[in-house]
């Protein structure tokens, strides 16, 4: 029996007002957005992208159309499906001439188009763009969900599901209507960047499936993960990466994730670990460098296979396809490379001005210092300066962490389109920012609430403020940021309503702020971390909190429930008894000193401080549990009795004691007695399957074969299947010469009940 089963202790000096769920604020709540369903904003989302782009339904094939399907002879069904593997995406053998884009996958669809319609009748390719358009945007709303706001728990499940907040829907509504689109959507060659991005987008949800805790689902677990949804993850990487080579990069996204959200690590402090608060930095470390290994071998092979299929050469582009490029002198050509770069932001901030073709003389080179554009270069890295600076600024709050996923997932998808690692064939390519643009549309709306919340919080009257308590502290934080009881009542009401994370960077933020202030604010966040297995930490924030204040009762009761955990019995004895100097009412460290002496053997002690407990607080119903229990272990049926009845005399049925009486008596032979006693917990809790059971283990006993036999098939269709039911129930037909149950209990669907 672990001490850990002691009650916990959090107390403040501070009101301990509640605030239900309903009440509390959520982070996206100042934008003007409903707040729908995940499915519900999935089918806006879905029928927005489609309508956005419907015309071009009935359209023909133009531009590189032409080269990719007309002309291309692996689309047609008489070429044997293995040449689309071994010609590049234009239907070229792949050799020095070739354009070596490989794209075997998304031929592969084009083969399924014309197979589809029977001829290479354009409107079928058309529609399979739109409404893939519309499956990425759906799937980009997940994204955006788990991104900004995690999952979350469906009630009739238990399944983790995503949440659809009003940042991820205007996120995705944004993406879906995005005029940057057209070209990928429109032109049957964007196909390529289409496919690419549903099997990224999928794979990064793989990829944080498998970072859920397993237990709490809705949380992340640094220290493990599911190895075979992370290699789910990376195969469809794979799949990404050969309907379009860009597809790779949702390596760096997996990564980028992993470290921010997942592990909660500042990106900035990386080496330092200093924003990190894993009981065992080892554990998250190793789990975090196995996942790493994955995602680095994965990368590997690809760039790999990748070199083997070009066979070891780079195209080779003329000086029209990209002047930018072939510009002499290191500075010029990172010059003219940032022009671009800041071109294609302007793209995003203002996809009015769009081309088909932006080769040739469409976009001059930079060739001079005084060339005003260098201007617009300026104007980029002031602004991602400034973009950077937030990133790094502060606590590594949900903000920053959106920041830098946003800024992520904007950049390393446009790293194959930079010119940084290899030349490209193009000056600038609208259909290359399809993924970018969704990290460009998380920095509009985190924008977007910045603004709503500053209008909000100007135009709403004070008295607003105190309609509820989260209400005011957020409120006076925003005056009083270095008030370290705002920060800490923020807290206090984050953990009551289950926002643990939110909670420790609140609880941190006001130690940090005031290092004294540390009896009320540990106890709470030593709990959290205990919840949270992060024993080590907690051990060590309380051990400072009672060097500060030793008279603290809570916190020495606390210290000794974490000391327990960590089978560090003589100091958790030690901080037991320091507090039970300092307190007047000592029933819950007595109560969590019982459990220590359990756990340690010493039985004797344990029996008198369950004893204390009840004398001195006759309600403690978890004592009277604890005591039962611990006599029936050690077989003192008669003491075990005694207790039993005096609990029951205060607690009347209470339905755990009754149920343990209840056993004893059996275990008694008080057969009466015990029939009794199950009888009134049955009739409090009909549902409980092992009530029943034990019902009928007492008829078993008493030789009433047909009561014992309806208890144990009451018992086994409230728990189908149980091995201990069945086996009680076999038992007994047995006895009364009857054909085993199961048999005779299974129905056509093969389901006992």
């Amino acid at each position: 029996m672990m001490a850990s089963s002691g009650r916990w202790s959090s107390k403040s000096s501070k009101t301990d007002g509640h605030v239900s769920s309903d009440q509390q604020p959520e982070w996206d709540d100042a934008l003007p957005v409903p707040k729908l369903s995940f499915s519900v904003a999935s089918v806006l989302v879905f029928c927005l992208a489609v309508l956005c782009f419907a015309n071009s339904h009935d359209a023909g094939f133009v531009y590189d159309d032409t080269w990719a399907i007309i002309n291309n002879r692996d689309v047609l069904p008489e070429t044997p499906l293995t040449a689309i593997f071994a010609h590049d995406f234009w239907g070229q053998v792949l050799d020095g001439k070739s354009h070596m884009s490989y794209r075997p996958l998304t031929v592969m669809t084009y083969r399924w188009n014309y197979a589809w319609s029977g001829s290479l009748h354009p409107e079928g390719f058309h529609v399979v763009n739109i409404v893939l358009h519309g499956l990425v945007s759906v799937i980009f709303l997940a994204v955006f969900s788990v991104l900004m706001s995690g999952y979350q728990v469906d009630q009739e499940s238990a399944r983790p599901v995503f949440a659809s907040p009003r940042a991820a829907l205007l996120c995705a509504v944004l993406f879906a209507v995005h005029p940057i689109h057209t070209e990928s959507v429109a032109g049957v060659v964007g196909r390529a960047d289409l496919l690419c991005a549903l099997t990224f987008l999928l794979s990064f949800l793989l990829y944080a499936r498998a970072c859920l805790d397993s237990s709490y689902l809705v949380s992340y677990r640094p220290e493990s993960f599911s190895l075979v949804t992370v290699l789910a993850s990376m195969c469809l990487c794979v799949v990404s990466t050969f309907c379009k080579e860009q597809g790779i990069t949702v390596i760096g996204i997996c990564s980028v994730f992993d470290i921010v959200v997942v592990c909660r690590v500042d990106p900035f402090q990386l080496m330092s670990f200093k924003n990190h608060h894993i009981k065992s930095k080892q554990k998250w470390v190793l789990g975090l460098i196995k996942r790493h290994l994955v995602l680095l071998l994965t990368g590997v092979v690809l760039l790999i296979s990748r070199l083997w299929i070009m066979r070891s050469s780079t195209p080779n582009f003329s000086e029209d396809d990209n002047p930018h490029a072939m510009v002499e002198g290191t500075l010029m050509k990172m010059l003219n490379y940032n022009y671009i770069y800041a071109m294609n932001t302007w793209l995003l901030l203002n996809p009015w001005w769009l081309c088909c073709d932006w080769s040739m003389g469409c976009i001059p080179v930079i060739t001079s210092l005084a060339d005003p554009r260098i201007l617009a270069v300026i104007a980029l890295w002031t602004g991602f300066g400034a973009l950077f600076y937030g990133c790094y600024k502060g606590e590594l709050t949900r903000n920053r962490r959106i920041l830098i996923t946003s800024l992520a997932v904007l950049g390393i998808p446009f790293l194959p389109a930079s010119n940084l690692f290899f030349r490209v064939g193009f000056v600038i390519a609208e259909r290359i920012l399809y993924l970018s643009c969704a990290g460009f549309c998380m920095l509009v709306v985190l924008g977007a609430r910045q603004i709503c919340i500053h209008v909000h919080l100007t135009a709403k009257q004070r008295s607003r403020e105190y309609r509820d308590e989260m209400a005011l502290f957020t409120s006076g934080v925003k005056v009083c940021p270095l008030n370290a009881k705002i920060h800490f009542n923020i807290a206090r009401l984050h953990k009551e309503n289950n926002n643990t994370d939110v909670a420790v960077d609140e609880f941190r933020v006001a130690l940090k702020l005031n290092a004294q202030y540390v009896c009320a604010m540990v106890s709470n966040l030593a709990s959290i971390l205990k919840d949270k297995d992060i024993l080590a930490e907690a051990e060590g924030l309380l051990e400072k909190a009672v060097s500060v204040s030793p008279d603290h009762v809570e916190t020495w009761m606390n210290l000794g429930v974490i000391q327990a955990e960590l089978d560090k019995t003589e100091s958790a004895d030690a901080s037991f008894r320091n507090a039970l100097l300092h307190c007047k009412v000592h029933t819950d460290c007595m109560y969590s000193l019982g459990n220590l002496y359990w756990h340690l053997g010493r039985h004797t002690q344990a029996i008198d401080a369950f004893h204390n407990v009840t004398q001195g607080a006759p309600t403690h119903t978890a004592a009277w549990v604890k005591f039962l229990q611990l006599l029936d272990v050690l077989e003192k049926y008669d003491h075990a009795i005694e207790v039993g009845e005096k609990a029951l005399a205060v607690l009347k049925y209470e339905p755990e004691l009754t149920f343990r009486l209840a056993n004893i008596y059996l275990k008694k032979e008080k057969y009466k007695e015990s029939e009794k006693l199950l009888l009134v917990a049955i009739k409090r809790d009909p549902q409980n399957p092992y009530l029943h059971l034990n019902l009928g283990v007492l008829y078993y006993r008493t030789g009433n074969n047909e009561k014992s036999e309806k208890a144990y098939l009451i018992a086994l269709k409230l728990a189908p299947n149980d091995p201990l039911i069945l086996k009680n129930l076999q038992a007994l037909h047995r006895k009364m010469g009857k054909i085993p149950p199961v048999s005779q209990l299974v129905m056509e669907d093969g389901k006992i009940i």
